[in-house]
């Protein structure tokens, strides 16, 4: 199940940014690309809590959460046809690859697997 879930979570991602890309030439076909390929990344995301105990990785989970929201309202800008859908994107991203990086440094220090 954990093998199935992580492709997923790689697909949408990379369907997220292929959306992106798309956007440039089919700006319809790619907003309807991106709002599903958020809905499964974020459904992903919520279903997959901080396993540790630390208050850091937990905080830094909670980032993620918000990291998300910021990509939905890129999707619903995308959606609407509003050029602030990249910043949006953009935010979350960098808020996104901000809490990855420290998460998995967290997890190590707790001695948790991934």
């Amino acid at each position: 199940m954990r093998k199935l879930k992580d492709k997923f979570y790689k697909v949408s991602a990379m369907l997220i940014l292929a959306s992106a890309v798309l956007y440039l030439s089919e700006p319809k076909i790619s907003s309807w690309i991106m709002i599903v390929s958020v809905a499964i990344f974020t459904g992903i995301t919520l279903a997959t809590p901080y396993p540790g105990n630390s208050i850091r990785g937990k905080r830094l989970f909670n980032m993620q959460i918000m990291s998300c929201i910021f990509i939905i309202v890129a999707a619903y800008f995308m959606f609407t046809f509003n050029n602030l859908w990249a910043l949006a994107m953009f935010i979350g991203t960098i808020l996104l690859l901000y809490a990855s990086i420290f998460i998995s440094k967290e997890l190590k220090k707790e001695g948790i697997k991934e």
